[in-house]
């Protein structure tokens, strides 16, 4: 693998659009460093900006992270079993959501199959908040090609004991499963403190029938961050985090972990300044390493063929923002950033039988080349002005330019024969954004946005030699000659908010429609040139190359509203809808999820808690059939969860999942995939399950 040194990142601004009463903050100081989303001036709270932030109010219980994106609006989740868990945005997924922790920290799997995503590092209970832009409207936090997720963790600034911490209790009775976490927390003077461990032991669910479905998995996880407050404008923080996942089961891949071992760690620095024009400094340097080992050891394949592959992922980079006054009605960030990844590994074979199915005397070794020691550099370089045009009207404009360089080092000799004289390769990518908002009067805001997001092609697309890495059974090959992705998207967002009288106290209401043209869209494509590398009789037998589209569109909406009645109840309701066309091949674009309507119910009076939420997913006949996928059926679900906390330190929390019990499976599932007993068929998702989860406080 091609090894680099750490460098220096640059930290956005650490300033966040709160989701509160619209309303200017030009004087707010905020001391925080790991919030991203924002400016603290001269700006309203922009329409496009999604922040949740009730996960340490609210006893829950995820397995992960990414299961807190369950609920949100235009969200979905892909899941191959209980362990890694991708979060989906209006049919754009993986690297094309620009996920963070902590302010821009990045860290990228290893697994070619993604079994070891960027939310497996971080407990979901450290989480305080999730922000999220919600499209290529900002160039200031790094390549943004469909949205910006920024995965907000405790800040030890906050602590005001010597000593305190907590400990946290759960249990879920569809697959006997038990979490635990213990904390710590401490402030001396200038320095603050913060330690987290974690254990979870999760068992194979069943689903709506009582089918059991292969997902457990043991996971260990401890982290660390403390910081120094320099002056009262200057602040360092250190953040140290591994996370180490052993015996995961995924029905939907070909192979199951046996170990997985990751390390994340990041140093912020924050500088405000109270000069005319120069406003302050941040920045931010980050390291991750991911030492994955799976294989197929508990599939029905091994009998034939004995398969491990060991790989490993290194991520580093880093960030330095500016902030400056031009006058007293723009606010100018510039700055530059950088994001270095390098992957490296590949797949031991034992092969047993001949290609007729009969044993072989002697079996046979192969090492088959995975990630080629290949390697993407990406520098850039940033500007972004928020304008006040008027007491009513903000203007934001950004501009910003990538430079890409990427390379494989150490080439299988069946991928080299597709592209002779195979040479490094350096992009330019540029990137734009421009938005108006108005406000009405204090409580209603309107934003048209225009981004122009660019991504350029990953390893998995670039450099992947021969390996199953889709929810088919196709082997994927990757094309080092990509263009990149464009995403041009429009948006028009309205938001609002009314006090009433009466019986019904207030009500929140907003909707959001967007439009994608999309150029050079990157997919997987059946090439009947080529032959697959492997089983090479095995259906299907050719494989796919990723290539370049010409004509694809996304478009859709969102609509949600709130009224708080009779002072501590709620209810809610919320409507989600994405439409995509993959015109080259007259389909839609892969995952792309069904209209899905949410309607909650909630109270909430001193020490006691309740929430229901009823979920309607309809069904989804829009499909790709060159990504095998397969028309889904329609599916309610209702969750219940009540919480009480009989003394200040302590609360309870308790749920009910699925209430009845049904059979159902999410249209963005993956299919069993090498599972005795199982064709190839949707993974179906849990049936009835009762949780307990407890926190103590001390």
């Amino acid at each position: 693998m091609k090894k680099s040194i750490l460098a220096l990142v640059v930290l956005g601004t650490t300033f966040l659009y709160a989701q509160e009463p619209v309303k200017e903050v030009d004087s707010v100081k905020v001391t925080l460093l790991n919030e991203v989303i924002v400016t603290k001036s001269l700006t309203k709270n922009p329409a496009q900006i999604i922040v949740k932030k009730d996960f340490t109010e609210k006893v829950v219980q995820p397995k992960n992270s990414g299961e807190l994106f369950e609920d949100i609006n235009g969200f979905h989740l892909i899941k191959r079993g209980n362990y890694a868990v991708d979060p989906a945005f209006r049919a754009s997924q993986y690297e094309q959501l620009n996920v963070q922790i902590d302010g821009g920290t990045k860290a990228f799997h290893a697994c070619p199959n993604r079994m070891d995503p960027v939310t497996t590092l971080i407990n979901p209970e450290e989480i305080t908040k999730i922000e999220i832009i919600k499209g290529p409207f900002s160039v200031r936090y790094g390549n943004t090609f469909a949205g910006l997720i920024n995965l907000v963790s405790k800040s030890p600034a906050n602590n005001k004991k010597i000593i305190g911490g907590s400990f946290s209790s759960g249990y879920e009775s569809n697959g006997n499963s038990i979490v635990n976490l213990f904390s710590l927390e401490s402030k001396i003077k200038k320095f603050d403190f913060s330690g987290n461990f974690s254990y979870r032991d999760y068992g194979n669910y069943e689903d709506g029938n009582q089918n059991e479905i292969p997902s457990s998995f043991r996971s260990i996880s401890y982290g660390l961050k403390t910081g120094y407050q320099i002056a009262d404008n200057q602040r360092l923080q250190a953040t140290f985090r591994q996370n180490f996942g052993r015996d995961v089961l995924h029905a939907g891949l070909p192979m199951d972990t046996d170990e997985d071992n990751s390390t994340l760690a990041n140093l912020d620095y924050k500088w405000e300044n109270t000069g005319t024009y120069f406003k302050g400094l941040t920045a931010k340097a980050y390291y991750s390493f991911v030492d994955h080992i799976m294989s197929n050891t508990r599939r029905a394949s091994f009998a034939n063929s004995e398969a491990v592959s060991k790989v490993e992922a290194l991520t580093y980079g880093g960030k330095i923002e500016t902030e400056w006054r031009l006058g007293t009605k723009i606010n100018l960030f510039t700055g530059v950033d950088m994001v270095n990844l390098s992957r490296d590994g590949g797949r031991d074979r034992l092969v047993k039988v001949n290609m007729m199915g009969n044993p072989l005397p002697t079996p046979i070794a192969f090492y088959d080349k995975v990630w080629q020691d290949s390697y993407s550099n990406d520098f850039g370089y940033f500007a972004e002005t928020k304008i006040k045009a008027s007491n009513k009207s903000w203007l934001t404009v950004g501009s910003r330019l990538d430079f890409v360089t990427s390379d494989a080092n150490d080439l299988d000799a069946t991928f080299a024969a597709l592209y002779p004289n195979l040479e490094k390769r350096n992009e330019t990518l540029y990137s734009g954004t421009v938005s108006y908002q108005y406000l009405f009067n204090s409580n209603y805001i309107m934003e048209a946005s225009f981004g122009r997001g660019t991504r350029a092609a990953n390893i998995e697309e670039r450099y992947i030699a021969f390996f199953n890495i889709g929810r088919d059974a196709y082997e994927y090959v990757g094309n080092p000659n990509l263009k990149p992705e464009v995403n041009n998207q429009f948006e028009l967002s309205f938001d609002g908010k009314s006090k009433l009288n009466g019986f019904f106290n207030e009500v929140q209401f907003g909707t959001s429609v967007f439009y994608s043209i999309y150029e050079n869209y990157i997919l997987g494509v059946v090439d009947e040139t080529l032959i697959r590398k492997y089983n090479s009789t095995t259906p299907p037998i050719h494989p796919k190359v990723f290539r370049n589209i010409d004509n694809a569109l996304k478009t859709g909406f969102e609509v949600y509203g709130n009224v708080q009645f009779y002072n501590n109840f709620n209810f809610g309701t919320e409507v989600s809808y994405t439409y995509t066309e993959n015109k080259d091949f007259n389909e839609s674009l892969p995952l792309t999820p069904p209209l899905v309507t949410r309607l909650k119910l909630g109270y909430d009076y001193k020490k006691f808690w309740a929430k229901a939420l009823y979920t309607l997913t309809a069904k989804q006949n829009k499909i790709a059939t060159s990504y095998d996928e397969i028309a889904t059926a329609g599916y309610e679900v209702m969750d219940l969860n009540i919480g009480y906390k009989p003394i200040e330190s302590l609360s309870i929390g308790m749920g009910l999942l699925n209430v009845f019990d049904q059979y159902y499976n999410n249209h963005l599932t993956f299919a069993f995939n090498n599972v005795a007993g199982y064709g190839r068929v949707p993974i179906t998702e849990p049936g009835r399950n009762f949780t307990l989860f407890v926190n103590y406080k001390f």
